[in-house]
């Protein structure tokens, strides 16, 4: 049973745009929070931006303040990340994860229910 899946990975070259696509269950698209993280060989799985249905606020890490767009269609139950100007460090795997336990905050990814398999996003310089 898939709870998120991600899709729009690719190659692009830096200064370039890619948009990510989450597809979410119902139940998982009407939860308290939904998110992308991003994890770098050998490094963290950290958070990229988020949005809370609860909240109604948009989150993002500094990191991709400016650049990365999250925005959502409650029609098709998917959230998108829109990223522009992208440089070689955004280089990872871009995971999408929904359903956080309340209480916690956006980038808390030890509480969130579902994530997907992840969509890799390769920036060249």
């Amino acid at each position: 049973d898939v709870q998120v899946m991600e899709s729009g990975g690719g190659s692009v070259q830096a200064g370039g745009s890619l948009r990510l696509s989450c597809v979410a269950s119902t139940y998982t698209y009407a939860s308290n929070c939904m998110a992308w993280f991003r994890q770098a060989q050998g490094q963290e799985r950290e958070g990229v931006a988020g949005f809370s249905r609860a909240a109604r606020t948009t989150y993002s890490s500094d990191s991709v303040q400016g650049r990365f767009t999250i925005s959502y269609d409650d029609s098709k139950n998917t959230m998108y990340l829109q990223m522009d100007n992208l440089k070689p460090e955004d280089t990872a795997m871009y995971y999408c994860a929904g359903d956080l336990l309340y209480g916690y905050n956006w980038d808390d990814l030890d509480h969130y229910n579902h994530w997907g398999q992840g969509t890799q996003v390769t920036v060249s310089s």
